[in-house]
């Protein structure tokens, strides 16, 4: 009795040196998102997140929703609900998805104990101040000079462009960086910011007569029909357009898109690091480098317009 006891001691022992230390210990990890869920940006970041964090921690998620409510108050009063929650709940690491959970949130808890790693800030993190002590992250950029290169090679004297989005702040961001990049290489890039569906459609319109149009987003056009967009760019659509996002395909002829799910990905790999004693001012900010380019042949033949077989072949067809 006394030998089965002993061994059963000594079993009880080596297994738990042999469990690793993070599955002693659940730790509370919360992931608070600028937009929401169906929003397909969004849920390829959470799907990431998710995906890393399975079975490290109780993962809590909060969505702010501010891509369909841009009102200032109302991110306010969705920073300060999320507020609330970090300190009820005292998680020990947060994930900031998009530039408005780091501009209401993330900003009120520099250099504090609380660990956050971002993702999704467009272009540049200087206007947050990170680099914290507590704060790293993944800014997110597109590729415009790519992009920029596919539309010289297919249009010959390029002078001018139109960039027709959502009247959002990371639409507005977006632009900045086209308008100054293009600009630099001669070229004249306008925007239309637009609110509505039937505002889209009329953007659309008037931009024919430009060399190309970037349609760079429609989240935050709270009545987008999809119908109607696919009617009104197959009926006047005879001008190149492009667009960075793959869920604008059925309306653009060219895509070179990011991929939200890196992001994700990276900020759950970086929380676990963090969590697993990696002290986070020693991981420096990073961007984003997946990129995926697809044609829409459907679009192109009913313009007919001709693409150079280089610009074909290293794209994924759609349609």
């Amino acid at each position: 009795m006394k030998s089965k006891l002993l061994n059963a001691i000594l079993i009880s022992i080596a297994l738990l040196f042999l469990t690793p230390i993070h599955a002693q210990k659940k730790y509370k990890c919360l992931h608070i998102m600028s937009y929401h869920k169906g929003y397909a940006w969004n849920d390829g970041i959470e799907e990431g997140v998710e995906k890393s964090l399975k079975g490290y921690c109780e993962l809590k998620k909060f969505f702010m929703d501010t891509k369909r409510h841009t009102s200032v108050a109302f991110t306010k009063e969705k920073a300060n609900q999320a507020k609330e929650l970090i300190s009820s709940y005292q998680p020990d690491i947060v994930i900031a998805s998009d530039d408005n959970a780091s501009k209401y949130i993330v900003t009120q808890y520099k250099n504090s104990k609380i660990p956050f790693v971002f993702n999704g800030i467009n272009w540049t993190a200087v206007p947050y101040g990170f680099p914290y002590k507590n704060v790293t992250g993944m800014v997110e950029v597109a590729p415009i000079l790519p992009l920029l290169e596919i539309i010289k090679r297919n249009i010959p004297d390029l002078k001018n462009g139109i960039y027709i989005s959502a009247d959002v702040i990371t639409e507005h961001k977006d632009y900045t960086h086209y308008n100054d990049t293009y600009r630099k290489k001669g070229i004249n890039l306008k925007a239309k910011f637009v609110t509505s569906m039937s505002q889209w459609v009329t953007a659309f319109k008037q931009s024919q007569t430009a060399d190309f149009i970037i349609l760079n987003n429609n989240a935050g056009i709270n009545d987008w029909n999809k119908k109607a967009a696919i009617n009104t760019v197959e009926k006047y659509g005879k001008t190149l357009t492009l667009t960075n996002y793959k869920w604008m395909m059925p309306y653009s002829m060219l895509a070179l898109t990011k991929n939200s799910y890196e992001q994700g990905s990276w900020a759950g790999e970086i929380a676990k690091e963090v969590l697993s004693g990696t002290n986070i001012s020693d991981i420096p900010i990073t961007i984003n480098r997946e990129w995926h380019f697809f044609i829409n042949k459907n679009l192109l033949k009913k313009a007919n317009i001709k693409i150079d077989k280089s610009t074909i072949r290293s794209a994924s067809p759609i349609w």
